[in-house]
């Protein structure tokens, strides 16, 4: 390790926060901890900031937040089959992966003579021996890469090493430069049976990106487990750089934050402002963390759970709708709440509450 270490010093890398993967321990969860019946749709649904990309599969399959761990770990994401794919089209995949900003990825040097090569550690366990791929994807330079991998039923960790690219500069700002990408399935739009899977960075050949690989989707037997995923610059991967749990939080909260109240209690001044009528209150809440970008996706559950309390006689009056105004910033949502059912004094301080379960969520990924 320390010679692994050392090297990647040298390369320009190692040190502390050298892992440009969030939560590649899996232990931070916001929307779920479980999800069932996946596969039809592309998203982010259990552990943050890990993405589901699909295409066209009749596969299905559960996905959830799980103990089983290797040494040094808590919690792992697995993937169940559900429902097995006979009949693979071409142009069907399944792909668990992250898209990392450019800002994030400048310490590569990607692009420059002075390239540094990307090292990747994970540690993978399934029901039974399969082989799948990890690929780098700039998205900056339409270049990748990809490396095959196994999975046996036992906990192994994988090191992979993928050359220095001196073609194509990641861009320096928020937005998605680089997909960290496993291929758990493909058909052979991206797994052409004539292909040669392109393991060192070049212009994407879509045929080439998943040449070889098994598919996850063979058998309702099939489960695959990952954890401790890490990309840093070296030649070298070196141990998985552990970090505080409330550190992984709020580098997730950066991209998606979740404020809600469970189990029936009562939760005070969740956001605070005015009513601007009497049936309508203008509410603003800070962020715990300040976001990528302004959010472009905002969900509300339990609504009617969600109440407005303000200086009035009436000081406890429900809302019909909660709508997220586009002057809200990466720093503080403003919100309205309308409809209410009562009477508010237009102009009177008020807050938000949550008087049972309910949540409000801010979506700024890439």
């Amino acid at each position: 390790e320390l010679a692994n270490l050392i090297g990647n010093i040298n390369a320009g890398g190692g040190g502390v926060n050298r892992n440009v993967i969030i939560n590649g321990a899996m232990n931070v969860a916001q929307r779920s901890t479980s999800e069932t019946g996946l596969g039809g749709s592309n998203g982010i649904f259990v552990c943050d900031r890990w993405r589901i990309g699909k295409d066209q599969s009749d596969g299905r399959f559960t996905m959830s937040q799980d103990s089983s761990a290797p040494s040094g770990f808590a919690n792992s994401l697995k993937f169940d089959c559900t429902t097995a794919d006979a009949s693979v089209a071409a142009g069907e995949q399944l792909i668990i992966g992250q898209r990392i900003e450019g800002q994030n990825l400048q310490a590569f040097a990607k692009g420059t003579s002075d390239a540094k090569p990307f090292a990747v550690s994970f540690y993978v366990k399934g029901n039974a021996s399969a082989t799948y791929c990890c690929e780098l994807r700039d998205k900056d330079n339409d270049r990748t890469a990809g490396k095959l991998f196994s999975v046996t039923t036992d906990w192994t960790r994988v090191e992979l090493t993928f050359d220095a690219d001196t073609t194509g500069t990641f861009d320096d700002d928020n937005a998605r430069s680089l997909d960290f990408n496993i291929f758990l399935h493909a058909g052979a739009t991206y797994n052409d049976p004539s292909g040669t899977l392109q393991q060192t960075f070049g212009a994407e050949v879509t045929g080439n990106r998943a040449v070889g690989i098994s598919s996850f989707f063979d058998s309702t037997d099939r489960t695959f487990f990952i954890t401790g995923v890490q990309l840093e610059v070296g030649q070298n991967p070196t141990t998985f750089e552990h970090e505080p749990f409330e550190t992984t939080l709020r580098k997730c909260q950066r991209y998606f934050e979740m404020v809600k109240n469970e189990s029936g209690q009562q939760a005070a001044g969740i956001a605070v402002g005015y009513n601007q009528s009497t049936t309508a209150a203008d509410m603003h809440y800070f962020y715990k963390e300040p976001k990528r970008t302004e959010p472009a996706t905002f969900t509300v559950t339990g609504q009617s759970n969600i109440r407005i309390q303000h200086t009035g006689t009436s000081r406890n009056i429900s809302s019909g709708s909660i709508a997220i105004s586009s002057n809200s910033g990466t720093d503080v949502a403003r919100m309205v709440l309308s409809g209410a059912s009562g009477s508010m004094g237009d102009g009177d301080g008020s807050c938000m509450t949550f008087v049972g379960d309910a949540s409000i969520s801010f979506d700024s990924e890439l």
